[in-house]
């Protein structure tokens, strides 16, 4: 393993080239490329911050663009596939109910439970990976799923032992569940909320509702989540909107 030797350079001679070179050694891997720039930023940035550099040396140095597009979002197909093979009741319909019609992430759906309903149509949620708390209005489908789990269960998805998913397993079942439904794409958790995301921009939601429920604090995170939107149908309704004269001929 490389022993980096950043440390041993002295802050106030660092230049914007000598970012560029520190981070170019991760060129083969973008995302820690861009890992390290971030941190270069932050640590410069609090050097100005208490007036012990008079710039940031990692100002204005571009990211690397990552390939990687993470999990992939659900697509309508697949969803109703899914739905189509699982029928209501079991802890596969349920899970994928969570998921869609909450948009949150796998770690906050295995904690979900009786004790997190407020006024009988909310659902109450701090996220475990933000700490942001949300009230999410119950979809009446989810709500279906829900009035079917035994009041006595702590969490509303259960192992077959009745105890509380962890989220590996949680993750492992889901992946167990998708190809049982004869689903060629490797699908997870967290694809659905991908598919939550879009699903709510397909309907017109503005990012701010989106994100009203998914929890993200910037608008450009709800962007990343959104770019699976129905191109061909958002087309379609945008013609459909300009009305016939709009095509007459000049």
């Amino acid at each position: 393993m490389q022993m980096e030797d950043f440390a041993s350079h002295q802050a106030v001679y660092f230049t914007s080239p000598h970012i560029r070179a520190f981070v170019a050694r991760k060129s083969k891997t973008p995302a820690a490329s861009n890992s390290w720039l971030k941190m270069f930023g932050m640590i410069f940035q609090h050097g100005v911050d208490k007036g012990e550099l008079e710039r940031n040396p990692a100002t204005g140095i571009a990211r690397m663009k990552e390939a990687a597009a993470g999990a992939k979002s659900w697509d309508d197909e697949e969803i109703e596939k899914y739905e189509s093979y699982w029928p209501s009741g079991t802890t596969a319909r349920l899970a994928l109910y969570l998921l869609l019609y909450t948009g949150q992430r796998r770690s906050d759906v295995v904690r979900m439970g009786w004790s997190d309903i407020r006024e009988g149509c909310m659902l109450a949620v701090e996220q475990m990976k933000t700490g942001t708390k949300l009230l999410i209005p119950i979809h009446p489908v989810l709500a279906q799923e829900i009035d079917q789990v035994p009041k006595g269960q702590s969490t509303f998805l259960a192992t077959k032992k009745g105890l509380p998913f962890s989220v590996h397993v949680f993750s492992h079942s889901v992946t167990r569940w998708v190809e049982k439904c004869g689903i060629k794409e490797r699908l997870s958790p967290h694809g659905l909320r991908k598919a939550a995301a879009r699903r709510m921009a397909e309907a017109g939601c503005s990012p701010h509702q989106i994100a009203s429920i998914t929890g993200h604090k910037t608008l450009s995170e709800i962007e990343r989540y959104t770019r699976a939107v129905d191109q061909s149908r958002l087309a379609r309704d945008a013609v459909l909107k300009i009305g016939r004269g709009s095509f007459t001929k000049s």
